[in-house]
């Protein structure tokens, strides 16, 4: 597709300008040049499917853990599952917003905005994504 829309390009370039005989030998070759490569080769993309993975319990909190100790403001090395977010990690309102894109990014899905005001603890986050994810270990 983009050789054809070069091709029509330079054909219609090469028709709007009156050039001297040495210059058009160039546009013959630009214009003739761009079926080197063959199209069908262009759009192939594969494609894997496979099952979802299933998480553990102490996965999915060592994620969440990592998850917060990437974080400039979390002062604490060793936190709890049931420490604040606000209070006790020193996290404001934007790096909330941050956290759970993060959170989503990690886990891959996303979480509404009115579920996750509601967070204020690790331990929250964590229910949260046991409850969606159907972990039970």
């Amino acid at each position: 597709m983009f050789g054809r829309i070069l091709s029509r390009t330079l054909t219609t370039a090469y028709r709007g300008i009156s050039l001297s005989s040495g210059q058009s030998t160039f546009f013959k070759a630009a214009i003739v040049s761009t079926n080197i490569l063959p199209i069908s080769n262009l759009h192939t993309t594969n494609t894997r499917h496979s099952a979802k993975v299933s998480l553990t319990k102490a996965q999915v909190e060592g994620r969440i853990k990592l998850v917060l100790g990437c974080f400039d403001k979390v002062k604490k090395t060793d936190f709890s599952m049931d420490d604040d977010l606000f209070k006790d990690l020193g996290l404001d309102s934007l790096d909330h917003v941050e956290l759970i894109c993060t959170i989503e990014e990690e886990f891959g899905f996303e979480i509404p905005d009115g579920i996750a005001d509601q967070f204020k603890t690790p331990k929250d986050i964590f229910q949260f994504i046991c409850d969606k994810e159907d972990v039970f270990e």
